[in-house]
């Protein structure tokens, strides 16, 4: 098992220090960087380890979403009471609220989290130190409010706790699935949508993050879809394509990222527009990450209509929220109804600063097709 461890003011007058020559700026500078170096790391017990664990292929299960609970409640948005303020990012996706304590929440407040993070797509909470530094035990109970938790099978986790899937960089390593042969780190995808029940509601949070860089970018896959028009996707809903993790799993049988498959790879059949079960809002799901080919059409009618909705995700940037990590923030999202993708500007040749994270990762249903005519 291997741990990467890595003016004042008088009157008119203003007094300022004076001017250090430049070596001896460089000097008091590198002398601090020395002793914010020298420091030990807060977050030791959650950096990434690779265990040779294997895992057996996972098992269907019956979820039940949280979300349906909090539509009996007589006011269903009553978490946010204590809030000092609710903005939102973006007229079609995302939200961010100060004040709000997650790690306080009721079992009926989560209820009414997922609800919300349903509606909104995102929702950004800032000021969660609290939730941060409960540690791993607490980040697997709150996840198992909202489903069963999944185990990725090639990512880091913290040393006996599979269930939290952790992102490093720095700059020696990266410890994530990059794509180094490309002109650009953007990879717009939804979590590991080859498993046969992918993520619902998900939580991350970053523990060490990067002064500047390292923002992660979201899109509403309700309103790209759209965008679209109406004969065209009433076509899509007819569609349904496979799904893959095989790629992934090369990468790491490759000796990158840290070497390791727990779980043989899968792939899966899903529709290329969903139903999300709680709102009833319709979505495409289809992502460059995972998702392979469209069954029933030739190679080119599949590869041009797949290029198409990926090229169409990327380029509306005005169905985008970017969300910059400033300390102690963390971020809910839904996976059946958004896509998302983290930017590398940072790490290895442009700075020496981490970004480390954690995803906590319950799984939903099975996608629901938008068309009941479709069969799976």
């Amino acid at each position: 098992m291997t741990t990467e461890t890595l003016v004042q003011s008088i009157a008119t007058l203003t007094l300022r220090p004076a001017a250090l020559p430049r070596e001896q700026s460089s000097a008091k500078n590198e002398k601090e960087k020395s002793q914010e170096d020298a420091e030990p790391y807060r977050y030791t017990s959650l950096l990434p380890v690779f265990s040779k664990d294997r895992y057996p292929p996972l098992e269907p299960f019956e979820h039940v979403d949280p979300g349906h609970r909090a539509l009996t409640h007589s006011n269903p948005r009553s978490f946010l009471d204590s809030a000092s303020s609710i903005d939102d990012l973006t007229p079609y996706l995302g939200t961010e609220i100060h004040g709000v304590n997650l790690a306080a929440l009721t079992h009926d407040e989560r209820d009414q989290v997922a609800l919300e993070v349903a509606g909104r797509g995102l929702v950004v909470f800032r000021g969660q130190q609290d939730f941060i530094d409960r540690g791993a035990e607490f980040y697997r109970e709150w996840g198992s409010h909202f489903g069963r938790l999944h185990i990725h099978p090639t990512s880091g986790h913290p040393e006996g706790v599979p269930e939290v899937h952790l992102v490093y960089r720095d700059a020696n390593s990266s410890l994530n699935f990059e794509y180094d042969d490309s002109i650009t780190s953007t990879v717009w995808h939804s979590d590991v949508t080859y498993e046969l029940q992918p993520p619902g509601l998900t939580t991350f949070f970053l523990l060490a993050q990067p002064r500047t860089g390292g923002d992660t970018l979201f899109t509403s896959q309700v309103s790209t879809l759209k965008r679209l028009s109406p004969a065209f996707v009433a076509f899509l809903k007819t569609l349904k394509a496979v799904h893959s993790g095989f790629e992934q799993a090369e990468f790491s049988r490759s000796g990158r990222r840290g070497g390791t498959v727990r779980r043989e790879p899968v792939e899966h059949v899903h529709p290329v527009v969903r139903r999300h079960p709680v709102t009833g809002e319709e979505a495409l799901y289809v992502n460059k990450q995972f998702t392979r080919r469209i069954v029933g059409l030739k190679r080119e009618e599949s590869e041009n209509i797949l290029n198409f909705l990926y090229n169409h995700i990327a380029s509306s940037v005005d169905l985008q929220a970017r969300v910059h990590w400033s300390p102690h923030t963390v971020v809910l999202w839904d996976n059946r109804v958004t896509a998302h993708s983290a930017i590398a500007d940072y790490g290895k040749e442009l700075s020496k600063e981490r970004r480390h994270g954690a995803r906590i990762t319950p799984q939903a249903e099975r996608p629901i097709p938008a068309w009941d005519g479709l069969e799976l």
